[in-house]
């Protein structure tokens, strides 16, 4: 038993370091600092090695704290009372013969990806990827999701996965077509989004007991755990995350969770200043990149809150209705 409980925590461990960098934005050293101290905070045995007493864990919850910022993903598009857009998608010949996302399904960067899909009616295919083996990207020399698989070409990092698609099925005939000043808003927005939208939707979620296990219920559901994984992971890791959530926000000064995500989303309606969409008449790349990141909390008890007390509902609408269905093939 305790060489099981040894190598549980190591494994476990290493999990903890990487995968919450893999979605959560979260440097290198963050991620490390965030591991030392929960693994530490969080301790449940000591063993003893040789003369010296040594601290192992024995805990299932790090088995998915990958997800700090990795959240849960939006329900099937509620029904929709205004007229749907078109979609756009790109010249038939010009569409990939094979695409692959190798994901967390609540990870909020692979939601902004499948967004930019989805919106160009891309047919792609899902791969879930298991947090702890990660044996579904062991092909891989990046660890990390998302990595989209294009024609068999690999593309990394969500923001470098849609630049560089976007150059592959539109061309630089319309990537070049757009003027200064609408390429420089547009960028200023995406940034934002990488940069300040994911840090306030962490502490949301997991901001109390109730809704972190409203969280965790829908990432046990549909993440790739075996079955023990998911029975203990659903409750110790809602806890877990609830502690993490507050290391969050002292590392982005936050101090109302809810306040934060209000601020954030009027600053984005701001941004519309009266347009349908911060494209104009139809979504460009910062509306997709704002949809896909909060598209998982939607239909939780944040993302309700955040339609009730903000403007962001009638754009949140809009969007529904421009990406329409998704265009993930299925299994």
């Amino acid at each position: 038993m305790r060489r099981a409980s040894t190598l549980a925590s190591s494994v476990l461990s290493r999990t903890l370091s990487s995968t919450l960098q893999d979605c959560s934005g979260l440097s290198t050293t963050s991620a490390a600092t965030i591991n030392h101290r929960f693994l530490h905070a969080a301790l449940l045995s000591t063993t003893s090695t040789g003369s010296s007493n040594t601290r192992r864990i024995f805990n299932p919850f790090s088995t998915y704290l990958g997800v700090a910022g990795a959240l849960v993903s939006a329900a099937a598009a509620a029904s929709l009372s205004q007229e749907v857009l078109a979609k756009e998608p790109p010249p038939a010949e010009l569409v990939p013969k094979e695409v692959v996302l190798y994901q967390y399904e609540a990870c909020p960067f692979c939601n902004k990806v499948k967004a930019y899909l989805d919106y160009y009616d891309i047919p792609y295919k899902v791969v879930e990827v298991n947090p702890i083996s990660k044996k579904e990207i062991k092909w891989s020399d990046y660890k990390k999701v998302p990595i989209l698989l294009v024609d068999g070409e690999q593309l990394v990092d969500s923001s470098a996965i849609i630049d560089k698609l976007g150059n592959k099925i539109h061309g630089k005939e319309i990537v070049d077509s757009a003027s200064d000043k609408d390429d420089d808003e547009e960028k200023k927005w995406r940034r934002w989004v990488d940069n300040h939208l994911v840090h306030v939707l962490s502490p949301n979620i997991y901001r109390n007991t109730s809704e972190a296990l409203e969280s965790f219920d829908y990432i046990t559901s549909n993440g790739n755990f075996s079955f023990t994984e998911r029975i203990t992971v659903k409750y110790a890791g809602a806890v877990a995350m609830y502690f993490v959530s507050k290391n969050l926000k002292k590392k982005y000064n936050i101090t109302d969770e809810r306040a934060a995500l209000y601020e954030a989303v009027e600053t984005w309606v701001d941004a519309l200043n009266g347009r349908e969409f911060l494209g104009g008449s139809k979504p460009n790349l910062a509306d997709l990149a704002v949809f896909g990141v909060l598209r998982p909390i939607r239909y939780l008890r944040s993302g309700r809150d955040m339609v009730e007390q903000t403007r962001i509902g009638d754009w949140y609408t809009r969007m529904e209705n421009a990406v329409g269905e998704s265009s993930r093939m299925k299994a």
